[in-house]
């Protein structure tokens, strides 16, 4: 048995740290974590229909949980992204000849999180519903309604977009 001997509070260690930490580095016992510059903002042009909503999903959870987010605010933004991009995709046209419509998001001063959904609009504008008990669709604004402070509706009428957005409360480390 190997004996183990100590050194001020830092007992030496042979080998790598035993827990892998991104973007630190052991010196004299001692983790030095560097930080990452993660972006105030984001967006991404996706594919019009399921591909595009799990791609979306992934990136902004990818740099929600880079910047520290709380999973909770991370599972409510996902959620809200998911819905937003359902609804484009079921409801209306992409932007383009590619099929492609924009997902972005972004925190502002009070860390409060902004996702939004930029397409080529529809026959309708999006409005809450009440669905029957036994319907297949219809609750994705009543969601966002209850998990975003506040949500609505931007058109650009030159061009024809839609964007609809949501805005979570600050965000949570």
């Amino acid at each position: 048995m190997r004996q183990q001997i100590l050194h001020g509070r830092f007992p030496p260690y042979a080998g790598r740290a035993p827990i892998s930490w991104r973007g630190a580095k052991e010196v004299s016992g001692v983790a030095l974590v560097v930080t990452q510059h993660v972006p105030a903002s984001s967006s991404m042009s996706v594919s019009h229909g399921p591909a595009g909503v799990g791609a979306a999903r992934r990136r902004l959870r990818s740099e929600l949980r880079e910047s520290g987010t709380s999973e909770t605010i991370i599972e409510d933004a996902v959620l809200i992204l998911s819905e937003l991009l359902s609804n484009s995709w079921r409801h209306a046209r992409p932007l383009d000849e590619q099929e492609q419509i924009r997902a972005a998001w972004s925190r502002d001063d009070d860390g409060a999180l902004t996702i939004s959904v930029t397409d080529g609009g529809g026959p309708t504008r999006p409005r809450p519903s009440s669905p029957s008990v036994t319907a297949r669709g219809g609750r994705g604004l009543t969601i966002i309604t209850s998990l975003a402070r506040a949500w609505g509706v931007r058109e650009t009428p030159a061009t024809g977009a839609v964007t609809v957005w949501a805005v979570l409360p600050a965000l949570a480390a």
